[in-house]
C-alpha cells in the first residue's frame, strides 16, 4: 500500500486520494505493486474500506452514466468533488493507517502544514476512527522534521507538538496522541514496562518511537528492538523505519540487510521520483485544494471521545486488529518489497506511466551527486541531505 501510494503521488503529482483509492483497489483485486502478484494479506478494515468504494464506484457510474471502464481514470475536480472519498467506518483505529504514510511527508514536507494534514487524510479513506487520524498527523510531522534536520532530542520532546503548532492547523490532537507525544513510550523496561507492538493505532505508535528513542545511534538495533517486541513485529517495523530512516538516512542502512532487499532498484528509482515531483509541487498548482473531500485542513475538526481501546484483541489468526476489539480483523502487509521486474510493468496510470526507466543514474550516483552538485534551482543547501534521507524512509 505504500507503493501505491507513492505511485499514486508521483503519477498525478498531487494529492488525490481518489487515485490512491483506486490503486489500493488494484493491489486487492489485482496485486498490483505486490512482491507476490497477489494481495497476500489485507487487514478487515481496510478490506471493508475497499469494498465500500467499489460500492460507491458502481452508484457514482449509475448516477453520472460513467463509463464503466474509465471509472478508475478520473481526472476531472468536478467529478472528484462529488465523490466521497472517506470510504471507513467511523471506529477504525487499526495500524494500518501508519504504517504506509511515509511517501506523503516525503513528497510534502517543504509545506509542512499540508504534508500534516494529508498525512491524515491519507490514513482515514480506510481508517475512520479520529484517533487514526491523528497518530498519522502526529507521525508525519515526525517525519518532517526528521526531513528539516532535527535533532534526536528536538523529535522526542514532550513538547514537540507545541513548537511545532502550525504544522497543525492549530488543531487539537487526541488526547490519547497527546499522551504518546508527551513521552508514554519512554520505558527503560521495554515490554516489562508494557511496550507492545499490537494491531491498535496508539500502541504500535508507541511501540515504533519506544524503539527509536531506547536506540539511540543504531538504525540497525532500532529495527531489531521493533520486531523483537513480537505480536504485529513486521507492522511495527514498518512503521519504526518510516521516522527512523527519515533521521539517519539512506548510507546508514545496513548493508548486509539491503544486500537481501526484493525489489531494491525500483524502490530506489520510485525514492528518486517523489524527490523530483515532490520538489516541483506548490499549493498554488494543486488540483487536492479544490476537492472538498481532501480540504479538511480548512474545517475545524475536534478530538473525538475518549473510548476504552487498551484492550484491543488480536486476530485468532495471529495478526492485529484494524478496527475497535469487535472487528476480529488481521492485519495488513505493506507489500513494499516488491519486485522490480514485475512492478515496472504495473506503472501504468490515470495520467500515463511513471518512466521510471528514464532515471538518468542509479540511485547511489544521486547520492553522491547530490552531496556535490544543484539538481534544481529551487533546491535549498539542505535539501540534498534531505533526498538521501528521503529515499532511505521510503526504502
Amino acid at each position: 500500500m505504500a507503493l501505491c501510494l507513492a505511485n499514486s503521488l508521483v503519477a498525478r503529482k498531487d494529492f488525490i486520494p481518489y487515485d490512491q483509492l483506486v490503486r489500493y483497489k488494484w493491489w486487492f483485486r489485482h496485486g498490483y505493486m505486490s512482491s507476490t502478484g497477489t494481495c497476500f494479506d489485507i487487514g478487515a478494515a481496510t478490506k471493508r474500506s475497499l469494498i465500500e468504494f467499489e460500492h460507491r464506484q458502481q452508484a457514482f457510474m449509475k448516477k453520472s452514466k460513467f463509463p464503466k471502464d474509465k471509472i478508475d481514470f478520473v481526472l476531472s475536480p468536478d467529478l472528484l468533488k462529488k465523490f466521497n472519498v472517506d470510504c471507513s467506518e467511523s471506529d477504525a483505529a487499526g495500524n494500518g493507517a501508519l504504517m504506509r504514510l511515509a511517501p506523503v511527508p516525503l513528497f510534502f514536507y517543504r509545506y509542512p502544514e499540508y504534508a500534516v494534514e494529508f498525512s491524515g487524510v491519507s490514513g482515514r479513506t480506510t481508517h475512520g476512527d479520529q484517533i487514526a487520524y491523528d497518530a498519522c498527523r502526529y507521525y508525519g510531522a515526525l517525519i518532517v522534521a526528521a526531513l528539516q534536520g532535527s535533532s534526536f532530542e528536538d523529535l522526542l520532546d514532550k513538547n514537540f507538538y507545541e513548537n511545532h503548532l502550525p504544522w497543525f492547523n492549530n488543531k487539537p490532537l487526541h488526547k490519547e496522541i497527546i499522551k504518546v507525544a508527551r513521552g508514554s513510550y519512554k520505558k527503560h523496561g521495554g515490554y516489562k514496562e508494557g511496550i507492545r507492538g499490537k494491531g491498535y493505532i496508539v500502541q504500535s505508535l508507541e511501540a515504533a518511537l519506544w524503539a527509536f528513542w531506547s536506540n539511540k545511534d543504531s538504525f540497525e538495533k532500532g529495527a531489531l528492538a521493533a520486531v523483537n517486541l513480537g505480536d504485529d513485529t513486521d507492522t511495527t517495523a514498518a512503521i519504526y523505519g518510516q521516522l527512523a530512516g527519515a533521521y539517519y538516512g539512506y548510507h546508514k542502512l545496513p548493508d548486509k540487510w539491503m544486500q537481501h532487499m526484493y525489489g531494491q532498484e525500483f524502490i530506489q528509482c520510485l525514492s528518486q521520483w517523489i524527490v523530483y515531483e515532490g520538489q516541483r509541487w506548490s499549493p498554488d498548482n494543486s488540483e487536492t485544494l479544490n476537492v472538498p473531500s481532501a480540504q479538511s485542513q480548512y474545517n475545524n475538526i475536534t478530538s473525538s471521545s475518549i473510548t476504552d481501546k487498551q484492550n484491543y484483541h488480536e486476530h485468532t489468526s495471529g495478526g492485529s486488529s484494524q478496527t475497535r476489539p469487535t472487528s476480529g480483523a488481521s492485519h495488513s502487509s505493506i507489500g513494499s518489497t516488491a519486485s522490480s521486474r514485475n512492478m515496472q510493468s504495473q506503472m501504468s496510470t490515470p495520467s500515463g506511466s511513471t518512466q521510471l526507466d528514464n532515471a538518468s543514474s542509479s540511485f547511489n550516483t544521486q547520492q553522491a551527486q547530490n552531496r556535490n552538485t544543484s539538481q534544481h534551482s529551487t533546491t535549498s543547501p539542505k535539501d540534498y541531505n534531505t533526498a538521501e534521507r528521503k529515499s532511505s524512509t521510503f526504502v
